[in-house]
């Protein structure tokens, strides 16, 4: 392991940086011998240090955090994120990756670093459409995917799974069990990947029925064909009528401000001759499609709850015919949170956007045929199409069984995705056949979710002193 990069003081095994996966004239380690690599990593990072949590003495101000974070982002959308972030606890996880990011730093490490989503949380699942048209269920936001540590992705899930039950009144032990159950599913499933061929796990991916035949619960299979249902609606021309009006005889995007709102014509050029350079990341076949279509309107539209504030647009396009329509969504892309914890300083990637894409493309067994990356200014941005079918199950319908399903599905996800970038032989020879990981991961969920309560009413708080600024969610 010598000359290999270290992460705070640990060495780092992922297999990103092994010359093994980057030439057909040098064979990777042997699987076997990756494992026990793995297996041994628990002599100096002990599955039972999973558990622990306590929040150091100089740990930076929760709120100061959430200060920092606003900084270039649109300003007069700083209240919506807040208003958004101090709805629950739940909310106020959604948009501190940062928070999370810089807390996890501090707490042992396997070292081993695959591509991650590094913003991992039941929120971050969902339905969209596979370029067959068929109906998938995977991750499904990657501003902040990068290589770094596995357990983060881990760690993020379980205290949303935790969350998420406390703020929908479960009892603690409803709590604990839906996350045992996520990290029992994240473990079998590595484990399993790691047995197959490397192309095998490549393909592997969840439609609708596989999804149902792996819950417990008929409420919750009835859930899952709801919200199937809903996103199949979900559609550029299903679209049409809600999100625009004529105006001289030419569609154009409604406004609904703050969260929808018009650009400046100078803006708008900008945009549109960014989205004629994205056409060039495009492979050609689909850069020839889309270019049949022009540009019919361009707005500002507000998303999510971390990404509040940064610069998000939709370009309404349209085709051979007024009913022929495509919604491309142009979003901002910074460096992950993952980022400066992983390399320092210096970034890595020289494209934001195109970091997002690729890691995109890592992750997901299959991704949108329309995913691409421009530049506007200093400014980079992906692109991808705006409504295709996405949805997701809404975690605040679930009750305490649904909610442990739905976790161990997310939980077996998580693993698909790590074992697409390989280490998953190390990761499972680390997380090995008992539940010790489960019940250590539990605990440290458990001790986590008190911080974030405790973070969300230090920001609530802070609103109500008038420190912060905030618009109702």
């Amino acid at each position: 392991m010598e000359g290999s990069p270290t992460l705070n003081g640990q060495v780092v095994l992922g297999s990103v940086n092994d010359e093994g996966f980057t030439s057909l004239r040098r064979a990777a380690a042997p699987r076997a011998e990756r494992y026990e690599v793995g297996r041994s990593l628990r002599d100096h990072s002990p599955r039972s240090d999973m558990a622990h949590w306590r929040p150091p003495a100089d740990r930076p101000d929760p709120v100061a955090q959430v200060t920092a974070s606003h900084f270039g982002r649109v300003p007069h959308l700083i209240p919506v994120r807040v208003g958004r972030m101090i709805a629950s606890p739940y909310a106020f996880l959604r948009g501190t990756s940062q928070l999370m990011a810089d807390d996890f730093a501090m707490l042992p490490l396997t070292g081993i670093t695959p591509v991650i989503c590094g913003d991992a949380h039941l929120g971050n699942f969902g339905f969209y459409a596979s370029p067959e048209r068929e109906l998938v269920f995977d991750l499904n936001d990657f501003d902040e995917a990068h290589p770094g540590p596995w357990e983060w992705d881990l760690r993020r899930l379980v205290v949303s799974v935790y969350v998420a039950g406390r703020v929908n009144g479960f009892r603690e032990s409803e709590c604990a069990d839906a996350v045992k159950h996520c990290v029992e599913e994240y473990r079998e499933q590595i484990r399993f990947l790691a047995d197959q061929p490397l192309l095998a796990r490549s393909f592997d991916q969840l439609n609708v029925e596989a999804m149902q035949s792996a819950t417990s619960r008929d409420s919750f299979r009835e859930q899952i064909g709801r919200a199937a249902r809903r996103a199949r609606r979900r559609t550029s021309d299903r679209a049409l009528p809600r999100f625009t009006e004529r105006h001289d005889g030419t569609a154009r995007l409604v406004e609904q401000p703050p969260l929808i709102t018009r650009i400046e014509p100078q803006e708008r050029e900008q945009l549109s001759e960014a989205l004629d350079g994205y056409l060039n990341t495009l492979k050609p076949h689909w850069s020839r499609i889309l270019g049949g279509y022009r540009i019919v309107d361009i707005a500002h539209k507000v998303v999510g709850v971390g990404s509040v504030g940064l610069r998000a647009y939709v370009a309404l396009c349209e085709g051979s015919s007024a009913d022929d329509v495509l919604f491309l969504q142009i979003k901002q892309a910074r460096r992950s949170v993952v980022a400066k914890h992983q390399h320092g300083a210096v970034a890595w990637h020289r494209h934001q956007g195109q970091r997002v894409v690729e890691y995109q493309q890592a992750l997901q067994t299959v991704s949108d045929p329309l995913l691409g990356w421009t530049t506007v200014g200093d400014q980079q941005f992906y692109v991808r199409q705006f409504r295709d079918m996405k949805g997701a199950i809404i975690v605040d319908d679930l009750d305490a069984g649904a909610l442990a399903d739905y976790a161990g599905i997310c939980g077996y996800l998580t693993a698909k995705s790590h074992a697409r970038t390989s280490g998953a032989s190390m990761i499972a020879g680390y997380v090995g056949n008992s539940d010790k990981m489960d019940e250590s991961l539990s605990r440290f969920a458990r001790a986590y979710a008190d911080q974030v309560e405790k973070d969300h009413e230090a920001l609530v708080s802070a609103v109500r002193r008038g420190e912060l600024p905030a618009e109702p969610a």
